[in-house]
């Protein structure tokens, strides 16, 4: 069963790995692949971001419960001041937990923790367009592409790519 809940300073070493694997294909993310742990840990955990964890309990075959991290994301203001009402939020699933409605989870708990935290709407500032898991994931959930920057991404494997920006009233 998958659980989510705020991350903790505990969490750092779990994120970091799916960071390090989500970013490692360079074609989804805009980050370097050999971005460091440090470097990666403080933006993914800077203090204006509301940072989540995806979690997934097992039970060893000695009976004992064991949590594991299998996904994160984190919420913030898009924009400071009189834009701090719409949201900007970012999602990693590890990449062996693909496949499960990991980032369904999320995204459908991160409509409802942004309402609580009083913002109006959702906005992703650059979603890769070659990323169609993702695209189709956010336009399930009432998305839509408002707009798309050509050649914005430079894919590891495809060259230039478009983005999206994507949109929706909470």
């Amino acid at each position: 069963m998958t659980k989510i809940r705020k991350a903790e300073t505990s969490d750092k070493n779990a994120v970091w790995e799916i960071i390090r694997e989500v970013i490692a294909g360079g074609d989804t993310y805009v980050f370097d692949p050999g971005s460091s742990k440090e470097e990666m840990l403080d933006y993914w955990f800077s203090p204006e971001k509301h940072v989540y964890v995806a979690t997934e309990t097992k039970e060893s075959a000695g009976g004992s419960k064991q949590e594991n991290i299998v996904g994160t994301f984190w919420l913030k203001a898009n924009q400071p001041g009189l834009g701090d009402h719409f949201c900007n939020a970012a999602y990693m699933v590890s990449p062996s937990a693909h496949g499960k409605g990991i980032g369904r989870k999320m995204a459908e708990f991160s409509l409802e923790e942004a309402r609580r935290l009083g913002f109006t709407a959702m906005q992703f500032n650059f979603v890769v367009a070659s990323n169609t898991a993702a695209v189709r994931l956010w336009q399930s959930i009432g998305m839509e592409i408002i707009g798309t920057v050509p050649k914005a991404f430079r894919h590891k494997t495809l060259g230039p790519t478009d983005a999206h920006i994507m949109y929706r009233e909470l």
